[in-house]
């Protein structure tokens, strides 16, 4: 659904949560320090847990490259998962939520300790295509292309695509995304606008020298049941999904009419939660991404 709370309880012991607030987002390495400390203590104090970790941060604060490569690099050998606050694409202002209060510039970070197993999946739809880019000229801390292949970075990818720079749209974005590979995975680079002096500016950091190419599109819903299959395999009978789901892919599952399905799909496999503006899966900040959790019963 496109607004509202989602909710879920447990019950029966077995679970237990500590979040972490970061706030604000510009003094994180000091915070995550702490946060790491800590976590290092809990684990030594009971190392028969099993343990992940949830990032839910401000969708509109670009730190989130940052934050989440320093808490998976300082914390070590914990899964952690995550996504970016939205606001339905509108641009303008981004939550997180905690202790009471509803916070920009901020990011809540949850331990999960559990009896239970558990077990994370990174899926997407799209694989590296054959029609490749190459970034001449980008601003990474801004998250902004400026030129590919020597050209305005809207007329290249406009050519890419064979679209009008006046069509590119975010439904646009999300049918042909920028994938980069890397170590043998694809890793989408989703584009958010276009700007007025024809750069791109993207949902994730972005650097020169990069080569890029057109995603190539795969099934879907495919692409979820295999995902699920693979959790189950860990996780036979899971309690519950957590997961991030970035808000281009409910766009794509719209226009080409299998957000019914995909709804159904997920509902069949207990997963749970957010419409998001980027994801976060392990040290990596990624898009067009699902990243989830299973919980098992």
């Amino acid at each position: 659904q496109r607004s509202g709370i989602i909710g879920v309880t447990f019950s029966g012991g077995g679970l237990r949560l500590r979040t972490y607030p970061v706030t604000p987002l510009a003094a994180y390495v000091d915070q995550v320090s702490c946060i790491a400390e800590d976590i290092r203590a809990r684990s030594d104090a009971t190392p028969d847990l099993n343990r992940f970790g949830m990032l839910l941060v401000d969708g509109l604060s670009m730190a989130e490259e940052r934050l989440v490569a320093a808490l998976y690099q300082h914390v070590g050998n914990l899964p952690l998962i995550g996504g970016s606050a939205g606001d339905n694409l509108k641009f303008e202002h981004t939550y997180v939520y905690t202790d009471g209060l509803f916070l920009s510039d901020a990011a809540v970070f949850t331990l999960f300790e559990t009896t239970h197993p558990v077990a994370t999946i990174k899926t997407q739809h799209f694989a590296a295509g054959d029609t490749e880019l190459v970034i001449t000229s980008a601003d990474p801390e801004r998250r902004i292309i400026h030129e590919m292949n020597g050209e305005p970075a809207a007329t290249a990818y406009a050519e890419a695509i064979d679209q009008r720079i006046e069509a590119l749209t975010p439904a646009v974005f999300s049918r042909h995304p920028l994938v980069l590979q890397l170590g043998g995975d694809a890793y989408v680079r989703s584009i958010q606008k276009v700007n007025d002096d024809l750069s791109l500016s993207c949902y994730c950091a972005i650097d020169e020298g990069l080569v890029v190419s057109i995603g190539h599109v795969l099934d879907p819903l495919q692409t979820v049941a295999d995902a699920m299959a693979e959790l189950h395999r860990t996780v036979p009978d899971p309690a519950l999904v957590l997961g991030c789901d970035c808000i281009l892919r409910r766009l794509e599952f719209e226009q080409t009419a299998i957000d019914g399905d995909m709804s159904s799909l997920m509902a069949a496999n207990r997963l749970f939660g957010f419409y998001t503006y980027g994801e976060q899966y392990n040290g990596l900040h990624v898009n067009q991404t699902l990243t989830a959790v299973a919980i098992g019963g």
